[in-house]
C-alpha cells in the first residue's frame, strides 16, 4: 500500500495553561513554525498529493522534549527552535531524504 503523501508532517500544537505542571509545544512557538513550514513547502512547489503535507496535531505526548514534530511514513521525531531548524528539516529530510541527526528527539 502506498502512502497518499511522500511525507506527512505533524506539528504538535498542544496548548496547556501557563501554570500546568507539564510544558506544551504551543508555548514554544509551535503554531508559527507550523505555519512557516507550510508556506515554505508551498513556495518550493512540494505541497499536494504524492508530495508533502504539513498538518497541525493535538498533543503528541512528547511535549517535554519539544516543541516536536513527526514525519511520516518514517515516524521520525524532531525538535526545533527556529526557522533555520525548520529549513534544515525541509531541505535535508523532506527534499534530500537525509535525517537531521542533531534535531532528532530520540537522539537526546
Amino acid at each position: 500500500m502506498t502512502s497518499f503523501y511522500k511525507h506527512h508532517v505533524f506539528f504538535c500544537l498542544n496548548q496547556r495553561d501557563a501554570d500546568a505542571t507539564r510544558p506544551s509545544c504551543a508555548n514554544c512557538g509551535a503554531k508559527g513554525m507550523q505555519e512557516y513550514a507550510k508556506k515554505r513547502i508551498k513556495k518550493l512547489g512540494l505541497a499536494g498529493e504524492g508530495q508533502v503535507r504539513i498538518n497541525q496535531a493535538g498533543c503528541l505526548d512528547r511535549c517535554e522534549l519539544g516543541p516536536v514534530l513527526v514525519v511520516y511514513p518514517e515516524a521520525t521525531w524532531y525538535t526545533y527552535l527556529d526557522e533555520s531548524d525548520i529549513d534544515e528539516i525541509v531541505d535535508s529530510h523532506l527534499v534530500g531524504g537525509q535525517i537531521v541527526e542533531r534535531l532528532l528527539v530520540d537522539a537526546r
